[in-house]
């Protein structure tokens, strides 16, 4: 869990998080940095973005592996020339540079998971983002992680959004954690909930990941 309270100037935070389809059309996104200052710079940059990684992701030519701390990535030297330094790592997230950008993706059935930072900013700390934003929105929708049920669903994912980073400034990765306060957001006075009876199963669901994840 990752929880911080100071100054913008001297805690993690992130750029944007970007929620895209497998066209690379937008399903939900925040920014929180004057870096694209018109929709129009702003869908620019996901346009970039979408396709960098998409190639990034569909070829595996001029690769090497190189082992870090236990983690496999694959180098496109490439990219590397041109001054984009591009990783792959088949088993957590993936990451990129662009525009003196790092980015961290997820790619799950046809939604396309982003979270953007500076340069200077730890890798693993966006991931971390990456890795909560991804789990909570699995837990309320019930591992039906697909655009249909995201456009469904639109009104949690942009609270879980709300519940992660504030004006830039991460506030929670735990996804147990963000996806009860979400699931909470939703209910009304007399407690029962707005949404349909699988929120009251993804509330049920979320609590018992916190639990597990405090008794260890």
């Amino acid at each position: 869990m990752a929880n911080f309270s100071a100054s913008a100037n001297c805690c993690p935070s992130v750029k944007n998080i970007l929620l895209l389809d497998s066209e690379g059309k937008r399903v939900a996104v925040r920014y929180y940095s004057d870096d694209w200052p018109t929709n129009v710079t702003k869908l620019a940059f996901e346009k970039n973005m979408f396709i960098k990684t998409m190639k990034t992701n569909a070829r595996m030519e001029g690769y090497i592996i190189h082992t870090l701390s236990r983690t496999t990535f694959f180098i496109d030297f490439a990219s590397l020339g041109r001054g984009l330094v591009s990783f792959h790592n088949p088993y957590a997230a993936d990451i990129t540079i662009l525009d003196d950008n790092i980015i961290v993706y997820k790619f799950v059935q046809d939604l396309h998971f982003f979270v953007t930072g500076s340069v200077e900013e730890n890798e693993l700390l966006l991931s971390s983002v990456l890795q909560g934003f991804f789990d909570a929105v699995t837990l309320l929708l019930r591992n039906n992680v697909d655009n249909r049920e995201a456009l469904k669903n639109l009104d949690l994912i942009f609270l879980c959004l709300d519940e992660i980073v504030d004006r830039g400034i991460i506030l929670e990765t735990d996804a147990s954690v963000i996806a009860v306060k979400v699931a909470i957001q939703t209910m009304d006075a007399t407690g029962a909930p707005l949404a349909e009876q699988s929120l009251t199963q993804a509330l049920a669901t979320a609590k018992e990941h916190l639990t597990r994840s405090l008794l260890k």
